[in-house]
């Protein structure tokens, strides 16, 4: 790893101060420690803390900074430089955790939720969702309106979902943590842990005044994104495909489950995105596409240049019956698909109102396993309507009722899907 310069005793900076080559330089340094730090793809740098005595010294090490910045940093060189002096618990000081806690701050200061630093932990396990297997308890989670932290949905089959965990529940608190200020990532990271241990969720649902406490055993999950079975109707057969996420592996799952159903001439096809909470925006292009031409989705971006995402290939069930399923644990990518499938007129939602999850996230990776989930632009529908808090309304709204995992006998919403498609 390349070094410019080191800074063994910042006690030292200060005696000399009233050299004014010196503190140019030092504000020199400075600008370079920050906006390295922050992920301006510069090359990489570290931070130390070595125990001298009683108070812990830092040294830096860093890159040059970008050009055409002007900020003076001096102030945060005063409090990363007091904080190992004066604060009770030297052994606290990290350098490289400190390094995390300052870019994460930085972060969060611009107010959304969906912008967040990762660190290398907590990046892995990002990146493991999209995998479809890890160890926790089973749910997507995100933030409503009001930067709540929620359940966007509990995955099929996951502890989460046996314990009766809804899609909009409140997460008020995890073991003894209160999440009012807690990042996506942080709260990630809390809830996720090895399998056979478990975690305190406190959870209001929606609609009710007082929460309530659950203690969930955690598992390791492994949830294959896309599933199909054939439902044996009075005109025919119809195919219910049911899509949990959008993941590294849904595209080719998604194939798959194209080919079975072409190979059983199916008179109509179900597609159930409820409870899924999104994911990549190139696999919900992928699976729209073989349903409609031309667009699938629109991306707003900060200048007002909006650009158009269309059908990657040519669709195999351009002309098959279809209806698809939705709820308020559908979001992002899920309603992605949802609001192309309405805007083309191709065929009829059904279910709940989704969640309301519409803005574009670029992930950016750093040396070291750190990472950088950026909202850079608001998704819109085919015909421009922003999914962002709004969501997509389904053209028969039919409520599901709130039930045990245990008592879920009856699916009044599939009920309707099939009935559209047989009429």
């Amino acid at each position: 790893m390349p070094q410019d310069q080191t800074l063994p005793n910042p006690q030292n900076n200060i005696r000399n101060s009233k050299n004014p080559i010196f503190n140019f330089f030092l504000q020199f340094l400075v600008i370079a420690v920050i906006f390295f730090a922050i992920g301006f793809a510069v090359g990489q740098r570290r931070i130390e803390v070595v125990k001298r005595g009683f108070v812990p010294q830092i040294t830096v090490t860093n890159q040059l900074p970008p050009k055409n910045q002007n900020i003076d940093f001096s102030l945060f060189w005063q409090v990363f430089e007091t904080l190992p002096q004066k604060y009770i618990d030297k052994s606290a000081f990290e350098g490289q955790k400190l390094l995390y806690g300052a870019i994460s701050g930085m972060v969060r200061s611009l107010g959304d939720p969906y912008t967040a630093f990762l660190d290398p932990k907590q990046n892995e396990a990002i990146k493991a969702d999209l995998s479809g297997v890890y160890e926790g308890v089973g749910i997507q989670i995100g933030f409503n309106k009001d930067k709540r932290l929620v359940v966007i949905a509990p995955l099929s089959g996951t502890p989460a979902q046996k314990a009766n965990v809804r899609a909009k529940d409140l997460i008020l608190r995890i073991d003894e943590r209160d999440t009012f200020d807690l990042t996506l990532p942080e709260a990630v990271d809390l809830i996720r842990g090895p399998a056979g241990t478990s975690v305190k969720l406190e959870l209001l649902h929606e609609g009710q005044e007082k929460p309530q406490e659950l203690e969930i055993e955690r598992a390791k999950i492994s949830v294959k994104s896309v599933e199909v079975e054939f439902k044996n109707e009075q005109k025919g057969e119809i195919a219910v495909i049911k899509v949990t996420r959008f993941g590294d592996q849904t595209d080719s799952e998604w194939d798959m489950a194209v080919s079975d159903i072409l190979a059983r001439k199916v008179m109509g096809v179900v597609v159930d995105m409820r409870n899924n909470p999104g994911g990549l925006l190139s696999s919900a292009v992928h699976l729209a596409s073989d349903f409609i031409r031309g667009t699938v989705v629109r991306q707003e971006f900060a200048d007002g240049n909006v650009e158009p995402l269309a059908a990657d290939h040519e669709g195999k069930l351009l002309k098959i019956p279809l209806t698809v399923l939705v709820n308020a644990g559908s979001a992002s990518a899920s309603e992605i698909f949802a609001g192309a499938i309405q805007d083309a007129n191709r065929a009829k939602i059904v279910g709940e109102k989704t969640f309301g999850k519409g803005t574009v996230q670029d992930v950016v990776d750093f040396a070291g396993g750190s990472g950088l989930h950026i909202t850079i632009a608001k998704w819109l529908t085919p015909r421009g309507k922003s999914i962002s808090a709004v969501g997509i309304t389904p053209d028969f709204i039919i409520e599901f009722p709130q039930q045990d995992q245990e008592e879920q006998k009856e699916d009044p919403q599939l009920d309707k899907a099939l009935e559209i498609i047989s009429k």
